[in-house]
């Protein structure tokens, strides 16, 4: 009888165990590795994709003004060359100065029509004035061996045409003092000799103009015009 009894003791026991077990949960096994979420890999990509078309953006915008420098000024010249042919031309036939001079001062003198002299008074080759009303604008003059700068009255035309027409006019009625000053000029072969006839008529103080206006001539074919 006791060996009976012991048995039952340790199937109740055994029992009892299995029970406790069934009951307790499962823990669940958690990964340390967590992987990233859709809506969080989404703002992401747009983020990258936002700070890309940005970058370009200020990358393009740093690069504008080089491409516009290198492509802009000769479109610029070309035109403000054509403009001028026809007033130089009709120069050339009634007065025999050389085009190509014309439109080399022009552009030699207003910075090819930059300047405000030009800009706001169409007075393309720096002609001054002794009227009272007349604009008064900086300059630079080469006096002494050196440049200086001095305020000085310009004359103010009312288009370019006139501007052209003044100049030409100041080579057929010559100086004040000199009504003859600038036949040199006028009974020139070529336009590198009117260019020379110029400096050593005093025309400009710059000790290099007659080589810069040649120099533009070729550079930009203004003999063409001729």
């Amino acid at each position: 009888m006791a060996q009976k009894k012991q048995t039952t003791r340790k199937t109740k026991s055994t029992t009892k165990t299995q029970s406790t077990a069934r009951k307790r949960p499962a823990k669940r096994r958690t990964s340390k590795r967590r992987g990233v979420k859709l809506p969080d890999l989404i703002l992401i990509v747009l983020l990258v994709t936002l700070i890309s078309v940005q970058t370009i953006k200020w990358i393009d915008q740093r690069q504008e003004p080089a491409r516009i420098e290198r492509e802009s000024p000769q479109q610029t010249k070309t035109d403000f060359i054509k403009q001028l042919v026809p007033s130089a031309q009709k120069q050339q036939r009634q007065y025999h100065v050389f085009a190509s001079i014309t439109l080399a001062q022009a552009a030699l003198e207003s910075n090819w029509g930059q300047s405000e002299l030009s800009a706001r008074y169409h007075n393309l080759f720096g002609i001054k004035s002794d009227q009272p009303n007349s604009p008064l604008l900086t300059t630079k003059e080469y006096v002494n061996g050196q440049w200086i700068t001095v305020k000085a009255r310009f004359a103010s035309y009312a288009s370019y045409d006139e501007s052209i027409a003044a100049h030409t006019q100041l080579f057929v009625n010559g100086t004040g003092w000199d009504a003859s000053h600038y036949q040199a000029v006028l009974a020139a072969a070529n336009y590198q000799q009117a260019a020379q006839a110029l400096q050593a008529k005093g025309y400009a103080t710059d000790p290099g103009y007659a080589q810069k206006l040649i120099d533009l001539i070729q550079e930009y074919h203004l003999d063409q015009y001729d």
